[in-house]
């Protein structure tokens, strides 16, 4: 991968896209983690404003601390970027307090936590009149559905979307991102014990990518790539639902008659 004419190709493309569009640039929400630095910093680098919000929920220290280290680096180096902290756990708090006790299994409250910081996000796009920039990458998005329907899957648009996990960190050697985001495990942040996303996923990103380019045959293959061939088909069957259009009812004609 040319990494120097990737970033300049993607961050062509979020320019035209944001000029076309009428709009007056980006909001990315930033976790402290590798697909939300790179794409802010992408999208920094078009020219165009850029709000970067910090949402924290119950946040480990860990991820905050890299989260608020990234928006420092990118208001150093550029300009036209502007800075949020809004610490949404109060408002999480009520929630726990409202919602019914029947609702609120774990999973259930985790992606509640990534809903409500799409809502913050499109209140800063609707005010500022900007686009929301998804942080999803080729992996999560396509092939295992590693992300929250309309939660972080709540977006005007992705700009890393076609790029795997490792070409992600490729990139963001590229255009400089903090050696502690470079280094550190990829979490969604969504749960309190700071669970990894290999830890839930049960293979790595690398693995992951192997299985959702396998086209060979299955008979060749050792026992550990079987098992991570299954685990991406088990995620990849069951979060379809994510990746692909919302099933519409379609009127036969007979009946309209």
């Amino acid at each position: 991968m040319n990494y120097p004419k990737l970033s300049d190709y993607i961050s062509t493309w979020l320019n035209d896209y944001c000029t076309k569009s009428g709009l007056n640039g980006f909001v990315v929400g930033i976790s402290g983690g590798i697909d939300s630095a790179v794409t802010s910093t992408l999208c920094a680098r078009t020219g165009q404003s850029v709000s970067v919000v910090s949402m924290p929920i119950y946040q480990a220290k860990s991820q905050l601390d890299l989260a608020h280290q990234h928006i420092d680096w990118l208001c150093e180096n550029f300009d036209n970027v502007q800075r949020h902290e809004v610490d949404l756990t109060p408002v999480f708090q009520s929630m726990e307090k409202h919602f019914p006790s029947s609702v609120q299994d774990a999973l259930t409250m985790a992606n509640t936590r990534s809903r409500l910081r799409m809502l913050l996000l499109y209140a800063y796009a609707g005010s500022e009149k900007k686009l929301v920039a998804g942080t999803g990458n080729k992996v999560e998005d396509f092939g295992v559905g590693f992300y929250t329907k309309y939660g972080d899957g709540g977006v005007d648009l992705s700009p890393i979307a076609d790029l795997m996990k490792t070409e992600v960190y490729g990139l963001s050697k590229e255009l400089g991102v903090i050696q502690g985001i470079q280094d550190a495990a990829p979490t969604d942040g969504l749960w309190e014990d700071n669970r990894t996303d290999e830890s839930q996923l049960g293979a790595t990103y690398a693995e992951l990518e192997w299985a959702m380019e396998y086209s060979g045959d299955e008979s060749e293959l050792n026992d550990k790539q079987k098992e991570t061939l299954a685990t991406y088909r088990k995620f990849h069957n069951a979060n379809k639902h994510k990746m692909e259009a919302i099933p519409v009812c379609e009127i036969p004609d007979a009946i309209r008659e």
